[in-house]
């Protein structure tokens, strides 16, 4: 009798330390949830899941219902020859801080012809790499638009020359998750600019070019030449049928279409640093385009374009109909 009442007693005692255990391990896991995602789980645990225990639960569920909470981040890195900043970049795209924040993170690197070793680095660390063949960042810039997911809630553009610092992503997002704007630059000349990063002669073409901007397109940024944005999904998936820059007017484009299209756009200060490797960009000829675009956009309309794209698509269908009618 007395050997019974003792295997009852170390019985007890395994259940009350299992039970100990598991409530340890989930309180651990609940705590590095997001905060509303912790409130959530309190109400559960104060009764209701029908007053079961969290042993009982089981901690897999509660990592099913976190995956599922979480938005999706979509960062784009458009590159040419970029083997000495691209992965740096990559490593500096801060996933556990944003998964800590609520969001998911996925990276896609936009190949435009580079003869270096920018592709090689980026499929070693897992990266997804896509290719764009046709020479010009405007061109690797619409090929990455249209190879984002469905499942997207905001999408990042950064150079993958790490000038620009991709830890401060979250700092572009938080406008965007509170519906402060639809759409967010990283402005240079507001930030932090690294010694040798921005000659004074660049900086005074953006000067000019930000007030053509503000004065004409009435959109309140400080840096039309930035190469640091970060968009609703659904600017994106208007935005992209607009674009036609094949080079590095794309940034002037995006902005000045953007405010036609009637959608808020803000700046955030951001680092700027010395660029690694050299650089694609020619004064002259890119800052004659960029003018250029800020000219001919004061009377781009995209009503009028929208109309003439759907007469276009309207006659192919009339063109299609005759011919299916002239063959029976």
């Amino acid at each position: 009798m007395a050997n019974l009442s003792d295997t009852i007693v170390e019985t007890t005692k395994e259940v009350a330390s299992e039970d100990k255990t598991l409530m340890e391990l989930y309180l651990s896991s609940d705590l590095t949830l997001p905060f509303k995602d912790r409130r959530i789980s309190d109400r559960r645990a104060s009764g209701g899941m029908g007053g079961r225990r969290a042993s009982d639960r089981g901690i897999p569920d509660r990592r099913k219902i976190r995956t599922c909470d979480m938005k999706k981040i979509t960062v784009l890195i458009p590159c040419y020859n970029e083997e000495k900043g691209i992965g740096k970049v990559i490593d500096d795209v801060p996933k556990e801080k944003l998964a800590h924040l609520g969001y998911h993170t996925e990276i896609i690197v936009i190949n435009n012809n580079s003869k270096d070793r920018t592709s090689k680095i980026a499929h070693e660390k897992g990266i997804r790499v896509i290719s764009e063949k046709k020479q010009g960042k405007g061109n690797a810039i619409k090929t990455g638009f249209n190879s984002i997911g469905n499942d997207t809630d905001y999408v990042v553009m950064i150079d993958g020359d790490n000038t620009y610092k991709a830890k401060e992503i979250p700092r572009l997002i938080e406008l965007l998750e509170d519906n402060f704007c639809d759409a967010v630059i990283g402005s240079r000349l507001e930030g932090k600019l690294k010694e040798a990063s921005l000659s004074f002669s660049h900086r005074l073409a953006n000067w000019f070019f930000t007030f053509l901007v503000r004065r004409f397109y009435f959109v309140n940024v400080t840096d039309t030449c930035t190469g640091y944005f970060a968009w609703k999904k659904k600017v994106v998936d208007e935005l992209k049928f607009y674009l036609k820059s094949e080079g590095f007017a794309i940034e002037t484009e995006m902005i000045t279409k953007m405010a036609k299209l009637g959608y808020q756009v803000f700046s955030v200060p951001i680092t700027y640093d010395k660029r690694e490797g050299s650089s694609k960009l020619s004064p002259y000829i890119d800052g004659i385009k960029i003018v250029w675009m800020l000219i001919k956009n004061m009377s781009w309309n995209p009503k009028k374009r929208a109309i003439q794209n759907y007469s276009r698509q309207y006659d192919k269908y009339l063109d299609a109909s005759k011919q299916a009618d002239a063959k029976v």
